[in-house]
């Protein structure tokens, strides 16, 4: 086996675990390249037919080209689709300014109430340990709290491939099935499995987007990857952040350890 085989094998075996241990069950697709590769590992570990439903937290910020490639290859890909928004919020003008109540209200608060609505006991998420420091305190089963507070603080150990998967009452599991990917990994496996992408990470006019979320917090970056090729290449040699281009990284050192304590995906 070579190094994505490997990756592709331990990802399937979390993704078969969580499937086992708990009967209601979603996977949170964000559109970006890692929840879309976790979509297409799920589909790989159930051969070809995800047996529980992808949930799409919609902040109603989201490039118009995302939405469009949600609805084209959830239909493709015979998912079940769900969206949630909070409506509220959103009608009470909740825009993208300080990303801590926006990305609270738009995002956590729209992930609480279809928890609420649908009584999910776990989450499959893309999250990887080198996309951002407070990420790396992540385990592959993790509990959030009543409060969906996270305790990085006091995880519990992993050893052996011995995973927590026991909630307390009143608590949700998120499972990491991508943790030990990183960046370039994602986009090799991508190359290989020609899995479909947004055509956002591409280049265009000499910019391309390396992170996307919401239009009002990304910025592209100079580049000329116009493939998923020249993207491997670039990324093999450059000093720069993969988040370099979300504004959730520059408003200051802790806020995405902030935000991830509150329930931030």
């Amino acid at each position: 086996m070579d190094r994505l085989d490997q990756l592709e094998s331990q990802s399937i075996y979390i993704i078969r675990e969580a499937y086992y241990h708990y009967k209601k069950l979603a996977l949170l697709w964000s559109i970006g390249k890692d929840s879309t590769t976790l979509v297409w590992l799920c589909r790989k570990a159930f051969f070809g037919k995800i047996p529980f439903p992808a949930l799409h937290i919609d902040t109603s910020y989201k490039f118009p080209e995302m939405y469009a490639f949600r609805d084209e290859y959830s239909k493709k890909w015979g998912m079940e689709l769900l969206v949630s928004r909070n409506e509220e919020a959103i009608a009470a003008g909740m825009s993208c300014g300080k990303k801590l109540e926006c990305c609270t209200a738009l995002k956590t608060e729209g992930l609480k109430q279809a928890i609420a609505k649908y009584g999910f006991e776990a989450l499959l998420l893309g999250i990887r340990r080198d996309e951002h420091g407070i990420r790396a305190k992540e385990r592959y089963f993790s509990p959030r709290d009543e409060q969906f507070k996270w305790n990085y603080q006091d995880q519990p150990p992993e050893l052996w491939d011995q995973y927590k998967n026991q909630a307390e009452e009143k608590t949700h599991i998120r499972v990491h099935p991508l943790l030990h990917w990183t960046e370039l990994d994602i986009w090799r496996y991508i190359g290989r499995e020609q899995i479909p992408i947004t055509h956002l990470y591409f280049s265009k006019d000499g910019k391309r987007y390396r992170s996307i979320g919401c239009t009002t917090c990304c910025s592209p970056i100079v580049s000329q990857a116009g493939n998923v090729e020249e993207i491997i290449r670039e990324l093999e040699t450059t000093n720069t952040s993969e988040r370099a281009g979300r504004a959730q990284d520059k408003e200051d050192t802790y806020t995405m350890q902030k935000l991830r304590a509150l329930g931030y995906m």
